[in-house]
């Protein structure tokens, strides 16, 4: 199937990490700003704990899992667990506070291309109810998406010398899911299902691992990582209209 993407123009390194920032810039445009400071509420919450945690537990979870006879290795191991165990931390927080916060980022890439493109909303009011139920499922199918291909990556920390491996593992699918969990937003305005946004990623490699690895390593920025999530959908959406995405005919109607 055909999309109007122009996948030659989006899939850039330095076109997607642009975006981003310029995200980043424009959380405080006056017609955004009322459908980020929820969503930067429940992230300050969240990544609060998560922060109190890992430093609680950050020293046991080292020593589970570099064992004894590793020791002499503890020095080199340490940082690359370190990253990990960051990572899945705040990757596992971003998660909950996506799937609470999924009904106001819809909203908010709409109202990104409405004030970029100068265009009516696609979701009129009166249907605003149903489009953030709509959302919220649309965040729960790719919570599973997501669960079915972390665990078994997860499961590869346990195992000795695979455990070696797995941070590299966890970082590049930690990219390409983050950058694919912020893109779903701005594909979804116009019509475009969860199998159609991972066959457009498919297509745009570079632009999607460039996207989700500053995501990534914003995440792991203590305070930065409260302003990540809104500014990544804002940013995605910017980089689609980039694109020059264009209106399905079932465009509002299509959704998951």
């Amino acid at each position: 199937m055909n999309y109007p993407v122009n996948t030659e123009k989006l899939n850039n390194l330095h076109l997607s990490a642009a975006c981003l920032l310029r995200g980043l810039r424009l959380l405080s445009t006056p017609g955004l700003r009322h459908l980020v400071g929820i969503p930067l509420l429940i992230n300050l919450v969240l990544y609060g704990i998560a922060l109190v945690g890992g430093v609680y537990y950050f020293s046991a979870f080292i020593d589970w899992l570099v064992p004894a006879w590793l020791d002499f290795l503890r020095w080199l191991l340490w940082p690359l667990f370190g990253l990990s165990f960051l990572l899945i931390v705040y990757f596992t927080f971003t998660m909950l506070a996506n799937l609470i916060g999924a009904p106001f980022y819809g909203r908010l890439a709409e109202k990104t291309v409405v004030l970029l493109k100068g265009q009516p909303a696609l979701v009129s009011e009166a249907s605003l109810g149903k489009a953030l139920v709509s959302d919220s499922l649309s965040e729960a199918k790719r919570l599973l998406y997501f669960l079915t291909r972390a665990v078994p990556l997860l499961v590869l920390f346990l195992i000795p010398g695979l455990n070696l491996i797995a941070p590299f593992l966890w970082l590049a699918f930690s990219a390409w899911f983050l950058a694919l969990e912020y893109m779903a937003y701005p594909l979804e305005v116009h019509g475009y299902r969860f199998d159609e946004q991972r066959r457009i990623a498919k297509k745009l490699p570079f632009g999607v691992f460039s996207f989700g690895g500053l995501v990534t390593l914003g995440l792991t920025i203590p305070l930065l990582n409260v302003l990540i999530p809104p500014a990544a959908v804002i940013g995605a959406t910017l980089y689609f209209l980039e694109g020059q995405i264009g209106d399905r005919p079932d465009a509002g109607s299509a959704k998951r």
